[in-house]
């Protein structure tokens, strides 16, 4: 900012912050709905996702207390062809282990309804809220409502032909998440109250948001990954099949089924997303490095920088190592945090063009 800019800043008096309690609010669904990314996670990873075979919103919220409850879900499971051509070696206190995994992912998502409509009415009443506000609120709770349709949608696919569930549908429910989560962070973001320093520049918005498509399109085709066990084979890295562009990726017809069904195809286009996404976020932070540093809100790239190095080797060492269950989930929930960081880079960049235009 220029000398006459910060005076007129310094003018600038905000109302008290009635809204924080709003934010931290926001900030804790968001915290929630990584939490039930991370259970999801273990879900998918143990197998467990169809583990309960009827989707019942109200009396679902009880586990089964006797044996004969355990035992009439046991048998609904024996049912689908998961168990019938994979799992029928499994004793009831086997089932039991996956059942918890799937019974608390819904659970989980029962609770976040609960725990965002409640605050969300008391806001309300304490006006709070305006109504410009409390429209785009009550949108993320029917988002968040199609969340679970969508979840039981994915399961669904898994009950009467497939093994697992379809990767589509699986992508579909991992994306929306994603979104909502995305939004849970912009919204409590955007409404800070103070001065966001820095220069921000109409590039800068547009970059930020190219770089959170391609980190959107990564979570997306990382759930391609999931659904297909893609990471279970072609462990090796910077090559793949002894090669850095290995043969097979289109022995599909058509072709495009091998972006969706074939699992080297599927892996690899993984792989070239985060080469991009590494190389573009590296060329952001050179350009900004040359175009005054990184004060003010442009501090944000940096910190995106380290995000994406750690997160480059979580996927690195996922995939050499087989998969394993905790650095499976910890890159799916740094992939989140991820997309995260790039909204609260994007919010403050929003708020420092809007403060600059107010200033100006």
């Amino acid at each position: 900012m220029t000398i006459a800019q910060d005076a007129a800043v310094s003018k600038i008096s905000f109302p008290a912050d009635r809204l924080r309690p709003v934010r931290i609010w926001l900030y804790l669904m968001a915290a929630f709905i990584l939490l039930m990314v991370v259970v999801g996670g273990i879900t998918r990873l143990t197998e467990s996702g169809l583990s309960i075979t009827e989707w019942k919103p109200i009396s679902g919220t009880i586990p089964p207390l006797t044996d004969a409850q355990w035992q009439a879900e046991f048998d609904a499971y024996k049912a689908i062809p998961q168990y019938q051509v994979l799992n029928q070696w499994m004793t009831l206190n086997d089932f039991k282990g996956i059942f918890f995994w799937e019974f608390l992912h819904r659970l989980l998502g029962r609770l976040l309804g609960f725990v965002f409509l409640v605050p969300f009415i008391v806001f309300l009443f304490q006006k709070r809220l305006s109504r410009q506000l409390a429209m785009p609120l009550f949108g993320l709770f029917i988002l968040g409502g199609f969340q679970g349709l969508l979840g039981w949608w994915m399961v669904s696919s898994g009950l009467t032909q497939l093994t697992s569930v379809s990767q589509y549908r699986l992508a579909a429910h991992l994306c929306a998440a994603c979104l909502l989560f995305m939004a849970l962070m912009f919204v409590p973001r955007w409404l800070e109250s103070g001065v966001v320093p820095g220069k921000a520049r109409s590039r800068d918005f547009w970059s930020a948001i190219v770089l959170l498509v391609l980190v959107f399109l990564q979570i997306g085709a990382g759930a391609f990954v999931a659904g297909l066990d893609a990471g279970m084979s072609y462990n090796t890295w910077p090559l793949m099949d002894g090669a850095l562009i290995p043969n097979g990726l289109a022995v599909l017809d058509p072709f495009w089924r091998n972006l969706f069904e074939n699992a080297l195809t599927v892996q690899f286009i993984h792989r070239c997303i985060a080469y991009v996404i590494v190389l573009y976020l590296a060329l952001l932070i050179w350009r900004q490095s040359r175009a005054g540093g990184f004060a003010g809100v442009q501090g944000w790239l940096p910190r995106l920088g380290l995000l994406v190095l750690v997160q480059a080797a979580l996927g690195i060492a996922t995939l050499l190592n087989a998969v394993p269950l905790a650095l499976a989930v910890g890159h799916q929930a740094m992939a989140f945090m991820l997309a995260g960081t790039v909204t609260l880079y994007i919010a403050d960049l929003v708020r420092n063009r809007a403060l600059n235009r107010v200033v100006l």
